[in-house]
């Protein structure tokens, strides 16, 4: 079946990448023996092709960057090795991010800012955090009961939506949250409307405790909001990999795991320390009934919203 993916592929077939994206989303080693054929052919995006990369692949991309032969398309190369996350790539960006390769000045962001599209950054004491679980549940929309003491948005007036209730007592919790280091109770409650327009904080407790921060910054313009009553995700069964969060499809909305960027990787940084945040979750419109757009949920508490 791949071999015959990858024949359609190198002769500019694109529902054959979709499909063979499909496989990174499920089994990304499989791709493993053909990532090789595909990099010759130039078929470097999407980079999560490149997951799995092994030693010998990682390195062919770090002496193309280093020769300078394509300069043009250092972005799609930078990408492939964030992605792969392995230690070659990382070890690579780090001495990107004081001697440039060409093409550097070509780019909105340094070398090692790569890392976060691969779901992993490098913190002040040197050490490389991974933002993103290994292990992931699918987040299953339930009624949200009713409460008369619902807070409600200071901007707009909407009670606020309970985007998540997790307790890391429960084994699925704890193991999609184990890369956070949190412990006990994690409530997010936040606006459904103004999270459209600009990324909100939460102050949250390990005793479940989650206050709206007083310094969320008003976007310049919110648009009119109408009563909701989002549902509020659970978590159910394990995802087959931690990849198959999709914030286009019913269904899509996950714990844990990896977030399916709709636009580039926007890991929220924190505004106490400064520094990315660990991702949490994505929940999808397609599970809201709103139909596209997905928020993306993040500790300490940031939780924002891409479109397409």
């Amino acid at each position: 079946m791949i071999e015959e993916l990858i024949r359609k592929v190198s002769v500019g077939d694109d529902d054959a990448i979709e499909e063979l994206s499909i496989i990174a989303d499920t089994d990304p080693v499989r791709l493993t023996p053909y990532l090789g054929f595909l990099f010759d052919r130039d078929v470097w995006w999407p980079a999560r092709l490149y997951r799995a990369a092994d030693a010998d692949l990682v390195h062919r991309v770090v002496e193309r960057i280093d020769g300078g032969r394509t300069p043009d398309r250092l972005n799609h190369l930078l990408l492939i090795l964030a992605h792969s996350g392995h230690p070659l790539a990382e070890s690579a960006l780090r001495r990107w991010s004081t001697q440039p390769p060409a093409g550097a000045d070509k780019l909105y962001v340094g070398a090692l800012s790569y890392g976060r599209e691969g779901g992993w950054t490098v913190g002040p004491d040197g050490h490389r955090r991974n933002m993103c679980g290994s292990s992931a549940y699918r987040w299953i929309m339930r009624e949200a009961p009713r409460r008369a003491d619902r807070p409600t948005c200071p901007w707009c007036g909407s009670p606020l939506w309970t985007a998540a209730e997790l307790d890391t007592a429960d084994p699925s919790v704890g193991a999609a949250l184990r890369h956070t280091g949190w412990s006990g109770r994690l409530v997010i409650e936040t606006c459904h409307f103004c999270a459209c327009y600009t990324t909100l904080y939460s102050q949250v407790t390990p005793t479940g405790d989650t206050f709206w921060w007083p310094g969320n910054t008003r976007p310049g313009y919110l648009g009119s909001a109408e009563a909701e009553d989002p549902p509020a995700p659970a978590p159910g069964e394990a995802r087959q990999s931690p990849y198959q969060a999709s914030a286009w499809d019913q269904g899509g909305s996950t714990l844990g795991g990896w977030p399916d960027w709709i636009q580039d990787a926007e890991h929220a940084d924190c505004p106490g320390c400064g520094q990315p945040m660990d991702y949490v979750g994505l929940i999808g419109g397609a599970d809201l009934d709103d139909g596209e757009g997905a928020y993306y949920l993040h500790l300490h508490q940031p939780l924002n919203y891409q479109q397409s």
